[in-house]
């Protein structure tokens, strides 16, 4: 007899839903001497960057500790937007870096999402991309205020590509009526992250790069000709450049990255197949979706439009997946009731990066290129930044990233263990109750 108050299908497993239609798959080669570029990191940043180095004749060696594409590149909600990401976890971006510089950062996400669709038709990339908009929910009346700097932010570039839904009229994007309003964002999309992270590892294959799995960066030193000597866990690596792409699994064989980056578990479970008219009654637009709680919730269909996929904030500790996935049923029947008795089958996590700005960040220290600080909405900044990593190590372009001007800081006494993050969730669960934002009993 089946359990109907467990929220587990038959079959139910703890794995990233997209492995089961692309897998991370190991890549091996033999390590080399010497190399021009060896990038660390085997993720979406790495591989845009060795695709474009490749591109420009220049071939790379990207080597990751576990499989190629195996952490947050092949676990994420496959959401995707361009600076109208920017004020999601900062509203106070005009007041922090002044007016005109934040207009180059907006208008340089906008044109990255653009330049993002433009590389999955040239490079034939098939990862299932659809751009079909973004809607982010306001979890209280005052949220609607940065939703519309936010929206502000965006039209600012030209064109009319956000707008504000009224609470009246949340009903046409979702059926949910704990949303005060919210903003719709026309440039943004889905994809499948899985056949992503693999068509574009697939593509920098093409081009020349060598990728290999499963070899540790242990350590590095600047040569004497001022390229750098790597120490791996399959041997030492002489390289003319390095380039760093490890976000969220950076590791403490390079302690100044880690010093500024702020590891943080997401959590994503996959429901049944539903069936689309389902999924439609309850995503009537089948957008990405999010809101503006401070644990915030993202969700979408699948790419085939059968079950939908939901993620949060489940846990400020490392949770196991089985309880994470109870909290995210929870918190997905609250917001849309009429999933009540829906069962899940697959649950995982994955680590994202932030920085103390709450900015992502691409440059260079000390010789040494990095990528990194997706602050959870990777997917078309890491694609770009992995160009502009690639154009800095091939001698630089006719523009320079506005992001590459941002300083890179840290905190005093932080190592990158994030051992604040529990008091961090508590304050944030704290405002958002404060903010009138509870879970209906029962639930």
């Amino acid at each position: 007899m089946t359990d109907t108050s467990s929220p587990f299908a038959p079959g139910f497993v703890e794995r990233p839903y997209w492995w089961d239609a692309a897998p991370p798959t190991p890549a091996e080669a033999p390590l080399p001497d010497s190399v021009e570029v060896a990038i660390i990191g085997g993720g979406i940043a790495g591989l845009s960057t060795a695709l474009e180095l490749g591109r420009n004749g220049a071939k790379a060696l990207v080597i990751d500790r576990e499989a190629i594409g195996w952490g947050a590149s092949s676990r994420n909600g496959g959401a995707l937007s361009g600076a109208g990401g920017l004020g999601k976890v900062r509203s106070d971006l005009v007041e922090a870096f002044g007016a005109k510089f934040v207009a180059e950062l907006v208008e340089e996400g906008e044109a990255a999402f653009e330049n993002f669709e433009a590389l999955v038709a040239r490079e034939g990339l098939d990862c299932d991309f659809v751009r079909c908009g973004r809607f982010v929910g306001a979890h209280a009346p005052k949220a609607m205020e940065g939703l519309k700097r936010r929206a502000e932010l965006v039209n600012a570039t030209g064109s009319e590509q956000a707008f504000l839904i009224p609470r009246e009229r949340v009903a046409e994007e979702i059926a949910t009526d704990r949303f005060h309003g919210g903003m719709v964002l026309h440039r943004a999309g889905s994809l499948h992250p899985g056949k992503y992270v693999r068509s574009l590892a697939q593509a920098a294959a093409r081009q020349g790069a060598t990728l290999i799995g499963g070899v540790e960066l242990r350590g590095y030193q600047r040569a004497a000709d001022g390229g750098f000597a790597l120490e791996t866990s399959h041997g030492p690596v002489r390289a003319r450049h390095l380039m760093l792409a490890t976000n969220g699994y950076t590791g403490g064989a390079t302690p100044w990255h880690r010093r500024r980056l702020v590891p943080v578990a997401s959590y994503m479970i996959a429901t049944e197949e539903i069936g689309e008219e389902r999924v439609r009654r309850a995503l009537p637009k089948l957008r990405v979706y999010g809101d503006t709680k401070k644990v915030l919730y993202y969700f979408r269909p699948s790419p085939d439009y059968r079950r939908i996929l939901f993620g949060g904030r489940a846990s400020f500790v490392n949770a196991d997946t089985r309880h994470s996935a109870e909290t995210l049923h929870r918190f997905m029947v609250d917001l849309i009731p009429d999933l009540a008795g829906v069962k899940l089958t697959h649950s995982w996590k994955g680590n994202v990066a932030f920085a103390f700005d709450m900015m992502p960040h691409v440059g260079v220290e000390d010789g040494v290129h990095y990528a990194m600080a997706c602050n959870g909405s990777g997917v078309v900044t890491m694609t770009h930044f992995g160009q502009v990593a690639a154009q800095q190590i091939l001698g630089g372009s006719n523009r320079v990233s506005a992001f590459a001007r941002l300083k890179f800081t840290t905190v005093p006494l932080y190592d990158g263990r994030p051992w604040f993050m529990p008091f961090i969730g508590m304050a944030y669960q704290l405002r958002d109750r404060l903010d009138g934002w509870r879970l209906r009993k029962g639930r």
